[in-house]
């Protein structure tokens, strides 16, 4: 064979049989570290994620968390927005922040050129353990979460899933929207979000991940620099357990919409949850397959009820959601609605066939090297892998317990977390037409 389809059959076999080498330590102020070496670019990939989700807002503050994250590179240090963004830029570095249910998280992407990372370095610490969250940029911020309420009520799809949530959580975290309503957010003081990042912005409530183009020594040095102005702090209680639904619910909001949006669901698993694979490789089959999937092919396909059908577990760090959903018109929602829970009900009595596992498992361990194939896709992976501690060798062991997996063991898995008759269901669209002959 010639030299050239060597090395073009090398590029498509060795991401199968190699995933990074995952480390793992502790910095001195207890802060755990992740890091995988990727020496490919002169580039590092850092970031920090805090246990600081919008689970640990209080009950009357939802929106607490997501306000607190979105303004620490608002002013840190005597350094106004300006100044921080400039000098992330002139470094040639990327900063980012999120915020979501389970965590809040900043994140750097820099050259590992030791004069411009130690300088991109600085100033990450600064907004990360520093934020002066000046009271104008407060104000500036609440407006804008005031105007994406707004506009969210603008949108069925965002109230519907609004609603869902609150009826599969109940009294749980999870039940509130992570932005807060405009309650709660009008009513959020600079005091208490200097007082929220002083309690959950700590060493010991913080995972880093690291990757790129740096050895051990250098990855123990950096996160020893990230933390040295991080108070120790403390790691924060576990998160209450989801309580199980004791019966099915339906939800109807009428909305100014074209599209009736239906949501089917319940509260599914947690990450690391010992089903995580039957359900994840049953729901791909189900629902998770775009153009393939079970629920697009019987509502798309056959009826031409809904553009597109589908259905996903979300983990997180207790019960997040299964959710299958669609969009159809108000005449048709009925209709689609059974349709929807017909095929549900379906594929939990019987499971799946062989061939669409043998389908499903092609498709996903085919897929998986180029969920690997970049520095930031890891990151995401490393990130993951030390906030919810799972296993370290997560991604080595990913496709042999997908390969692993049975049509029994989805069917049972399915029959365990997923009860037909204590599903929610929410309707969020027009009012459907007047039958014709009604008064």
């Amino acid at each position: 064979m010639h030299a050239k389809y060597w090395y073009l059959l090398l590029l498509f076999v060795t991401p199968l049989s190699a995933t990074p080498e995952l480390l793992h330590w502790q910095t001195t102020k207890g802060a755990k570290v992740f890091f995988v070496e990727a020496h490919e670019l002169p580039m590092v990939d850092i970031q920090v994620t805090f246990d600081a989700g919008s689970a640990r807002d209080p009950l009357d503050k939802k929106g607490l968390a997501a306000i607190t994250n979105s303004l620490l590179a608002d002013g840190a240090a005597s350094l106004n927005a300006d100044e921080i963004s400039y000098e992330f830029e002139r470094l040639g570095a990327n900063y980012g922040a999120a915020a979501g249910y389970d965590s809040a998280s900043v994140s750097l992407r820099s050259l590992v050129d030791k004069n411009k990372l130690d300088k991109a370095m600085v100033n990450l610490r600064k907004v990360m353990s520093v934020p002066d969250f000046p009271p104008q940029a407060v104000e500036r911020q609440r407006k804008r979460f005031l105007t994406g309420i707004q506009q969210k009520q603008q949108s069925p799809a965002a109230v519907a899933r609004d609603l869902f949530y609150a009826a599969i959580y109940g009294d749980h975290p999870y039940a509130y929207p992570q932005e807060g309503t405009a309650e709660s957010i009008s009513a959020i003081t600079r005091a208490e979000i200097t007082a929220f990042h002083r309690q959950y912005y700590v060493a010991r409530n913080a995972v880093i991940a690291i990757v790129g183009d740096l050895n051990k020594v250098q990855a123990e040095m950096l996160a020893e620099e990230l933390t040295r102005t991080l108070p120790k702090g403390e790691k924060v209680p576990p998160l209450p357990t989801v309580p199980v639904l004791s019966a099915a619910e339906e939800i109807r909001s009428n909305h100014p919409s074209t599209q009736m949006h239906i949501l089917l669901g319940q509260p599914g698993m947690k990450r690391g949850d010992p089903d995580y694979f039957p359900l994840y490789l049953g729901n791909h089959i189900l629902g998770g397959s775009g153009l393939v999937s079970l629920l697009f092919k019987e509502i798309r396909e056959k009826r031409a009820l809904s553009y597109s059908a589908y259905s996903y577990f979300s983990p997180l760090r207790e019960e997040g959601p299964f959710m299958a959903g669609l969009s159809t018109r108000a005449d048709q929602a009925e209709e689609a609605l059974q349709v929807l829970r017909e095929n549900i009900q379906a594929f939990i009595a019987r499971g799946p066939t062989q061939s669409e596992l043998e389908a499903a498992k092609k498709n996903i361990t085919g897929g998986f090297p180029l969920r690997i194939d970049s520095n930031s896709n890891i990151l995401a992976y490393v990130t993951m892998i030390g906030f919810y501690d799972l296993p370290l060798d997560y991604l080595d062991t990913f496709t042999a317990r997908v390969e692993a997996v049975t049509a029994a063991d989805i069917k049972e898995a399915f029959a365990r977390r997923i009860a037909p008759d204590k599903l929610v269901t929410v309707m969020v669209g027009p009012e459907p037409p007047a039958a014709e002959g009604a008064n």
